[in-house]
């Protein structure tokens, strides 16, 4: 009979357990990254072209700041600084002025614009475009977004985030067969911007 009576008391618990194992929602997602407004990171970058032999890699560090946009400095294996503001992309050129770019990093600038918008507490811009969804937890959270209006899926098949306090990293997949996977490390929040910093992205 004790046997019938704690089996009885796990079925009943099942489903509390599962209840409680719901992921967060995308508010809750978005207002837990939202805690870090200014953030440095290193990235490596892998871009996959099924027209290309070898995938492309790159390196380098950025700074994002919530509501002002994206310094992207690659190192390797060049040397290059895009900034990305309002989802427009100048290059940082050699005399530290600012020019504009048709197509910098296309990948990169569209989850920039798109982050932006939703730290800055417009996700409904992003849900009218995209189908998103949550997995997993806050310590370690997934957000998959795939495109609503079909112009745009036959270019765009889906962006997918992941990450923990920051994020840890972005897989964008173009319905050509090309992929980007995005990774960071040594991520952190900025502290104080260089005047250069501020300048570009139009804080002073």
């Amino acid at each position: 009979m004790r046997h019938l009576i704690a089996l009885f008391a796990l079925l009943c618990l099942a489903p509390l357990a599962h209840a409680q194992a719901a992921p967060p929602s995308v508010d809750e997602i978005l207002n837990h990254l939202g805690k870090h407004q200014q953030v440095r990171a290193e990235f490596t970058q892998r871009r996959e072209n099924p027209d290309l032999a070898e995938p492309q890699v790159s390196k380098g560090d950025l700074l994002f700041v919530v509501g002002k946009g994206m310094v992207w400095h690659t190192r390797e294996p060049f040397e290059d600084t895009l900034v990305f503001t309002s989802g427009d992309a100048r290059r940082l050129n050699a005399q530290g002025k600012l020019e504009r770019v048709r197509d910098g990093n296309r990948g990169v600038s569209q989850v920039s614009g798109m982050l932006q918008g939703m730290l800055a507490g417009k996700a409904d811009e992003a849900a009218r475009q995209f189908t998103i969804t949550a997995e997993g937890t806050l310590e370690h959270w997934t957000l998959h977004f795939v495109p609503k209006q079909a112009r745009v899926a036959r270019v765009l098949a889906g962006i997918t985030l992941q990450g923990d306090a920051f994020l840890e990293g972005i897989d964008v997949n173009l319905a050509s067969g090309e992929k980007t996977a995005i990774t960071f490390a040594n991520t952190r929040d900025a502290g104080e911007l260089t005047e250069q910093e501020a300048q570009v992205l139009g804080i002073k």
